[in-house]
């Protein structure tokens, strides 16, 4: 059988290849095992998003867990990750169980784990559970019958969705945000927040929030060049004051200004941390990715906040947001979580902090960025990924190792940081990323510098250096 291995955020595979019903009870079997070693009576959370055959997978999960003696409570319909992750916290479960491949392409499903905290669940548990998955499964799920465990006390159906709205309905101004004039737009990606927001902020337009589990053939993954028609409907319209996207199971963010222009997980990171401190008078410490811009330790410095950089992945965020005093911890990817919430990445929440933040100021967005740039200065991000072969990318990888690369092009590097990947400073606020993907024959480039075209100069001037 094949070895199941779980990633960066879980285990992903191509749906009817490797994603099948005997191997996702295979690690349903695993996490049982681990639960039952770890906890007494242990209780798990079952969710899954909008993705082909998603109900078929969660109830594979909910069979093995419950038979062998996990009590298990099954969301009623699609729901989010930040729903059970939140899920998890309110049932005071041991753990959660997603059925999601996340932003992947729509060929791919997968099997998310969530710690009792709310959040990833930590890289030393995710490691018991994939050292549990044995080689066969011996289980005839057929037979299982769900209203035989519902009758046994084994199941118990839960309505995620009502519990997600309420806890939004008790952290938020939403009347500041329905009886605004602001104009609000919802790209769902065909994903799971497309319930949430209706009932949230029913005069939102929406778009892409009918039935579609092979999302239009797209990876609904929110950034710029899978949301063009989202960005044209906003500047065809011409009175949109946001747009909000988020992923197929609505923990990542993507954000549009009232022109149709994407703004990225960086300024969304700043605007964020500029609301909570000037605005709310909110403190604590923020934790970001190795990729994030070096403007987010600079606004750090200016209100006095503690800043650290950890690796990419955000279990890493996830685990200090549980032991330290965490304000912020965000991804260059749009996964975000802030202190209020639960410590794990939220699209829709991150949304409605900003249109908070919009209908309170009375301010257009693009004038908050432009507050944000009179602390930090105005920059611009980009990013290309190299499909490459395996054997060039661990090539390059080397020479980074070795220290090969001293300069790019015209660009002389003054140092390097190796936290994860290799990031060239050519001076303190324009540097290259290098990363390789770890499963897939990808070299990932990142550029920040004062100009866009300046940050294409970069990682033109890098690709001729790593591949001519």
């Amino acid at each position: 059988m094949t070895k199941i291995k779980f990633g960066t955020d879980g285990w992903r595979a191509i749906i009817a290849k490797e994603f099948t019903t005997d191997n996702v009870a295979r690690v349903s079997f695993a996490v049982a095992e681990f639960l039952q070693a770890k906890y007494d009576n242990p209780t798990v959370i079952v969710g899954h998003d909008c993705r082909f055959a998603g109900e078929l997978f969660a109830e594979t999960a909910v069979k093995i867990l419950a038979r062998k003696g996990i009590k298990v409570l099954l969301a009623k319909g699609f729901v989010s990750t930040p729903m059970v992750s939140l899920g998890v916290v309110n049932y005071k479960a041991n753990i959660g169980v997603v059925i999601t491949a996340s932003h992947n392409p729509p060929s791919y499903n997968g099997y998310k784990l969530k710690g009792d905290f709310g959040g990833p669940l930590l890289q030393d548990d995710i490691s018991d559970v994939e050292n549990r998955i044995p080689q066969l499964n011996t289980f005839d799920v057929d037979s299982i019958s769900l209203k035989d465990l519902e009758s046994e006390g084994m199941l118990e159906y839960v309505d995620l969705e009502d519990d997600y709205c309420k806890h939004a309905e008790s952290n938020f101004d939403l009347d500041s945000i329905r009886n605004s004039r602001l104009n609000l737009a919802y790209d769902s990606m065909f994903g799971a927040g497309k319930n949430v927001i209706t009932r949230l902020l029913p005069k939102a337009l929406q778009v892409h929030s009918d039935n579609n589990p092979g999302f239009n053939g797209q990876a609904p993954e929110p950034i710029h060049r899978n949301l063009l028609e989202f960005s044209d409907l906003i500047k065809e319209k011409g009175d949109i004051d946001c747009g909000l996207a988020t992923d197929g199971d609505a923990d990542r963010i993507g954000l549009y200004n009232s022109k149709g222009e994407f703004i990225d997980s960086h300024h969304i990171i700043l605007l964020l941390i500029h609301y909570m401190v000037k605005y709310k008078k909110m403190k604590g410490k923020v934790v970001t990715a190795f990729s994030c811009s070096v403007k987010v330790k600079q606004i750090c410095n200016y209100y006095g906040l503690d800043q650290e950089t950890v690796p990419i992945g955000f279990k890493h965020i996830a685990g200090k947001m549980v032991s330290e005093n965490v304000l912020l911890g965000g991804e260059e990817s749009g996964g975000i979580a802030t202190a209020g919430h639960i410590p794990e990445r939220d699209g829709i929440w991150m949304g409605l902090i900003l249109f908070e933040f919009l209908a309170k100021s009375g301010k257009t967005l693009e004038d908050l960025i432009k507050e944000v740039y009179e602390v930090v200065g105005s920059f611009f991000f980009e990013r290309i990924d190299l499909h490459i072969s395996n054997d060039i990318k661990n090539n390059i990888v080397e020479n980074c190792k070795k220290g090969h690369y001293t300069s790019f092009g015209k660009y002389e590097v003054k140092r390097v940081e190796t936290i994860d990947g290799f990031k060239y400073f050519f001076d303190d606020d324009t540097w290259l990323m290098i990363r390789a993907s770890g499963t897939e024959p990808v070299l990932r480039t990142y550029a920040e510098s004062s100009s866009k075209e300046k940050c294409f100069d970069i990682l033109e001037d890098a690709r001729k250096t790593l591949l001519d």
